[in-house]
């Protein structure tokens, strides 16, 4: 399935901390990665470090310092698809903390933050690249902490179609 994907991703995280490109490789070959960093995409990628956590869970960055944290069961065990574009959400976040940006303004919902909704603009246009359909995106971006307001209101930021005869 990686090999769809142009890039590799171990899946055998164990609660460690490791550099990024050490399980993610050939990162810095995506196109909307390097449309991301640019010129420093092989720097960045080369510095970034990932922390595998025990705690379950999916992915985030730290505030204090930018690197990854990630759970090592949903490394091991999530839909490889889903990780894949969850590793480009992330590293939209890692630009925004390099550019200074406030990864957690709580004058904002999570599905209203600019930083949110534009991690998820990266990671939509990705899964279209994919051949996602606005279904299976749909289906992407519900999560368990997300009412359907949410979604609905995430969706529409996003020109995400909800086809509401199936919902």
């Amino acid at each position: 399935m990686d090999s769809f994907l142009g890039v590799k991703i171990s899946r055998n995280a164990h609660a460690s901390t490791h550099r990024f490109i050490e399980y993610f490789q050939d990162f810095e070959q995506v196109e909307i990665v390097r449309r991301l960093f640019g010129e420093q995409t092989e720097e960045v990628l080369r510095n970034l470090r990932v922390e595998f956590s025990g705690r379950r869970g999916y992915m985030g960055v730290s505030n204090n310092d930018g690197h990854i944290i990630i759970s090592a069961q949903y490394l091991n065990n999530g839909d490889i698809l889903d990780i894949y574009l969850d590793i480009i959400h992330e590293l939209v976040h890692v630009k925004q903390f390099l550019e200074g940006k406030e990864l957690f303004d709580q004058h904002y919902s999570y599905v209203e933050r600019p930083t949110e909704v534009e991690a998820y603009r990266y990671t939509v246009e990705e899964a279209r690249n994919l051949g996602f359909c606005d279904d299976r995106i749909l289906e992407y971006l519900q999560t368990e902490w997300m009412s359907d307001e949410d979604l609905t209101c995430l969706a529409q930021a996003l020109n995400v179609k909800i086809d509401v005869s199936v919902r």
